[in-house]
């Protein structure tokens, strides 16, 4: 990512951190305490746990114990902070209604006729109020119960979410026909799965049970569709390794994603050559059965070119160069939006990830506003598309509503 780029990123982080946390300091702090002492270590707690996702940023890798606590803590805070914001939200209409009734009562007509209220002056000199005086207490019983109501709906989510991003992956099966499949080629099975994000928060026993599960589909082949990892090979090297138990019958092969160029990314595409894992880089290899063959082609990620790295791109144009058109072909492509190149060149079947199936809804809405479809199988003009929900996940330590998958 070049410098320009980083900074806007880090910049619309910082924006989105003041406004959240600033979002729930206002109702979670300020709307439910009076000022003093409470309020104010309440906004202590608030700040160091908005700065917490910062530092995981910013001293990864640089603590020489402690690493892995301060990105459990800090992730699982941003996660909860989401769901804790979206709930809060959701109850400012009972806000808006509360406010409005109480509006009405403050706004009616005083009955001179009516008698003084017990204990209130009647006599001369006494000052009568044309409107009922707010009770304070009531209003932080409304804010706190909706804080106590929001908190609960958030923590369920969240928790919720903890637990099926570290359970096992579901299988699919999802049988593709292409039309112009030599008979002997019916039945291959391709093995996919993307977006594993090893780091200090997903990896080790979690990732020895996805390599078993690929490898109890009985895989033809095996189809890593990019962002692997989240971390440098010297800090990942141990988790990684199962990849070298793979089974497959033709080879286990590997695309980019955007955040193999985060860390450095010649390292790892040289590692994983020692793990039997074949990196396509714009290039393709043969698949056989019976004298039949199909083409198995990947390119770079979408963001390669812009790494600065020489030679990364994605080009699809030279992966696909000198092929036989007459035989069918499978592009590894990490980004679904990828196939608008895929289909003008005549691409059979995509195999893609990056999206998560949104990983934290409702972030799949905002996942179509940059790619074509979220998850699963589509047909884009006469190429088809599949997209994984991936196997692991990005930040926050939660899957909802987007189980991790083997397909």
């Amino acid at each position: 990512m070049s410098l320009i780029g980083l900074l806007g990123f880090g910049l619309t982080v910082l924006l989105v951190m003041v406004l959240l946390h600033g979002y729930l300091w206002w109702r979670l702090v300020r709307s439910t305490t009076r000022p003093g002492r409470v309020r104010r270590r309440l906004t202590v707690l608030l700040v160091v746990l908005a700065v917490l996702p910062v530092l995981v940023v910013l001293l990864r890798g640089r603590l020489s114990v402690g690493d892995g606590v301060l990105d459990w803590v800090g992730y699982t805070w941003l996660g909860l902070a989401f769901y804790l914001f979206l709930a809060t939200l959701a109850t400012e209409p009972i806000r808006v209604v509360a406010r409005l009734v109480q509006r009405r009562r403050r706004s009616e007509p005083f009955d001179e006729a009516a008698p003084p209220e017990p204990g209130t002056a009647s006599g001369g000199g006494a000052v009568r109020a044309d409107r009922p005086v707010q009770d304070p207490s009531r209003r932080l019983f409304l804010a706190r119960s909706l804080v106590v109501g929001a908190g609960a709906v958030a923590v369920g989510t969240a928790g919720t979410g903890v637990v099926l991003a570290n359970s096992a992956p579901v299988v699919r099966r999802v049988p593709i026909r292409i039309p112009r499949l030599d008979p002997a080629m019916a039945g291959l099975r391709i093995v996919t799965f993307s977006d594993g994000h090893l780091s200090s928060t997903y990896g080790g026993r979690r990732f020895e049970r996805l390599v078993e599960t690929v490898n109890a589909q009985r895989p033809d082949v095996v189809a890593i569709v990019g962002d692997l990892v989240d971390g440098e090979v010297s800090e990942l090297r141990e988790d990684v390794a199962p990849l070298a138990d793979l089974v497959s019958d033709q080879g286990v092969y590997f695309v980019t994603g955007n955040h193999e160029y985060f860390v450095d990314t010649g390292q790892w595409l040289r590692h994983l050559s020692t793990l039997g894992v074949d990196v396509l880089r714009n290039e393709r290899v043969s698949i056989g059965r019976g004298g039949a063959t199909v083409d198995l082609a990947g390119i770079d990620d979408r963001t390669a070119a812009a790494s600065g790295l020489p030679g990364h791109g994605a080009d699809l144009d030279a992966a696909l160069d000198g092929r036989d058109d007459a035989v069918p072909v499978v592009l590894l492509a990490h980004q679904p939006v990828q196939v608008e190149q895929a289909r003008a060149a005549g691409v059979d079947l995509q195999l893609s990830g990056h999206t998560h199936g949104g990983q934290l809804w409702p972030f799949d809405y905002a996942v179509l506003l940059d790619q074509p479809v979220v998850e699963g199988w589509s047909q884009q003009g006469d190429t088809q598309l599949y997209v994984s929900s991936g196997a692991g996940y990005w930040g926050p330590p939660m899957r909802v509503g987007a189980r991790p998958e083997v397909t």
